[in-house]
C-alpha cells in the first residue's frame, strides 16, 4: 500500500470516528442508530473506522452517511482526497431548484443569531420528516377530498 493510500485511509477513519463521537455525544445515538439513520451498515462503518477497505468507499454511501448525520460530504471527500465535482452526481444534470422553505431552514441553520436549541429542533424535525414512512396514494387523496 502506498503512503498516500494509507494517509487517505487514516484521514477518512479519523473523519468517521469524529462523526460517530459527535453523534454519540450530542444525540446519544448508538452505532445501530447511526446505521439506521444513515442507511450504511454497521459493518461498513466499522471497516471505515478501522481503515480496513481494499477499494475506495462508494460515493453514494459516503454521502448517505454524511447526510444522515447532518454533515457536509465535502469534508469526507476531502479526507478521501476526492475531487468534489468528480464525486458528485454523474448524470450531468443540474440539481432541481430548491424549495424556498427549505432554503429558509438552511439559512437558519447557519445563522449565528439562531440558538443551538432551535437548530437542534430544526434538524430533528427534518430528520423525522425524511425518515417517516410515505403515505399510500389513496390515503393522501382522501385527505385532500376531506378539505
Amino acid at each position: 500500500m502506498t503512503e498516500t493510500a494509507n494517509a487517505r485511509k487514516i484521514a477518512f477513519a479519523t473523519f468517521v470516528r469524529r462523526a460517530l463521537d459527535e453523534a454519540r455525544a450530542t444525540r446519544a445515538w448508538s452505532g445501530t442508530e447511526v446505521s439506521r439513520r444513515t442507511g450504511v451498515s454497521r459493518q461498513t462503518i466499522n471497516r471505515w473506522v478501522r481503515g480496513d477497505w481494499a477499494s475506495d468507499p462508494e460515493a453514494e454511501r459516503v454521502v448517505a452517511f454524511c447526510e444522515g448525520l447532518g454533515l457536509n460530504p465535502a469534508a469526507a471527500f476531502a479526507a478521501l482526497g476526492w475531487d468534489r465535482a468528480a464525486a458528485g452526481p454523474r448524470t450531468g444534470q443540474a440539481a432541481p431548484p430548491m424549495d424556498p422553505d427549505v432554503e429558509a431552514l438552511l439559512r437558519r441553520l447557519v445563522d449565528p443569531q439562531v440558538s443551538d436549541a432551535e437548530k437542534f429542533h430544526i434538524r430533528e424535525t427534518i430528520r423525522y420528516l425524511a425518515y417517516r414512512p410515505t403515505l399510500p396514494v389513496d390515503v393522501r387523496k382522501r385527505g385532500n377530498q376531506a378539505g
